[in-house]
């Protein structure tokens, strides 16, 4: 053991390997092997080797990402940022989160803190920003942006196919026999284009419309209260829906709590499915039929992708995640 504090040339000695090779293992920088990874790992936890973090800032970088939440109560968004810092366990990159808001106006004021505090790239998971916003954002600092479809050439973005997941329900109910499928998606009050609800509510009308069936979309909120109202109207007409298609798992716990207070005996009387397969939807009492986009992969994937911007990389990736169907026991065929 070295006398005093370790350093990057002590590392580099002890693994037998250049100091610029312990930077990039410390830096989790793209196309280090797993032979080098694992030499200086090891030399690292036998020195306890600990970078200096005012050094490094001073170096031009924090080895800091922030990860900016539009909405802490979506129980979706763990998932991602577990998959965030799995990703760079092996690193020095420390992850610090920010609550956004869902207005564009407190999304730029955390942007703005963060890139004042000198992090050293951003992950802003479902902005609702102008792209243009985005773009200015991604000139001042490596931003990759996770659930907004179209992308651009200043950042990098990691979306789920959502046109994809909710053919994959509609698909489910009209085999199972249903032909009066509702949809409660989100009311759009954002400037923003290519957002997760609207992208998935236009790909239930295309498949509403490939199986010949008239589509039924009602905007509410994708939270518990929007899919019980909205469930509650959609359930009060003559010609109620035998299936409703929610476009969050949250909505869907809502519309499942409407058919009980209706006295509709679920999936018999109703179907319900939602999207996200949060950890609630495969408990026995709830047992949610639900469109799992792996916020895991989506998290991890997004982590990659900025450490690369980060090392330089500069032409822009778009990463699209295969949803699959979990099918549980709030879908059935309908009564004849």
């Amino acid at each position: 053991m070295t006398s005093g504090r370790v350093t990057i040339a002590d590392v580099a000695r002890r693994a037998g390997v250049s100091t610029a090779a312990v930077s990039k293992v410390v830096r989790g920088a793209y196309g280090v092997s797993a032979e080098m990874q694992a030499k200086v790992t090891q030399a690292i936890d036998e020195l306890g080797y600990r970078p200096h973090a005012a050094a490094r800032a001073l170096r031009g970088r924090t080895y800091t990402l922030g990860v900016m939440l539009s909405d802490t109560r979506n129980p979706f968004f763990p998932d991602i940022i577990e998959g965030v810092t799995g990703r760079l366990g092996e690193t020095e990159y420390q992850v610090l989160l920010g609550p956004g808001g869902i207005e564009p106006k407190t999304q730029a004021r955390m942007t703005d803190a963060m890139i004042d505090r000198s992090m050293d790239g951003l992950i802003l998971i479902s902005p609702v920003m102008t792209d243009a916003e985005l773009a200015a954002i991604a000139t001042a600092i490596p931003v990759v942006v996770v659930g907004r479809h179209g992308g651009a050439a200043a950042y990098d973005a990691v979306v789920d196919d959502d046109v994809m997941g909710a053919g994959l329900v509609v698909d489910h109910l009209v085999g199972l026999g249903h032909t009066r499928i509702a949809h409660i998606t989100h009311l759009e009050r954002a400037r923003a284009q290519g957002l997760p609800h609207t992208v998935r509510a236009e790909g239930y009308r295309q498949a509403m419309r490939a199986h010949g069936l008239a589509d039924d979309v009602l905007a509410t909120s994708f939270t518990e209260e929007g899919g019980f109202e909205g469930a509650r109207e959609l359930l009060a007409r003559d010609d109620r829906p035998t299936a409703i298609f929610a476009g969050a798992d949250i909505a869907a716990l809502g519309v499942l709590r409407a058919a009980d207070e209706a006295g509709l005996s679920v999936p018999e009387d109703l179907s319900v499915a939602g999207y996200d397969n949060i950890g609630i939807a495969s408990l026995k009492r709830i047992s949610l039929t639900s469109v799992d986009q792996d916020g895991h992969v989506i998290g991890a994937t997004a982590a990659q992708l900025l450490v690369e911007r980060i090392e330089g990389r500069s032409r822009s990736v778009t990463s699209s995640v295969s949803p699959t169907l979990i099918v549980r026991g709030t879908t059935g065929p309908p009564r004849p």
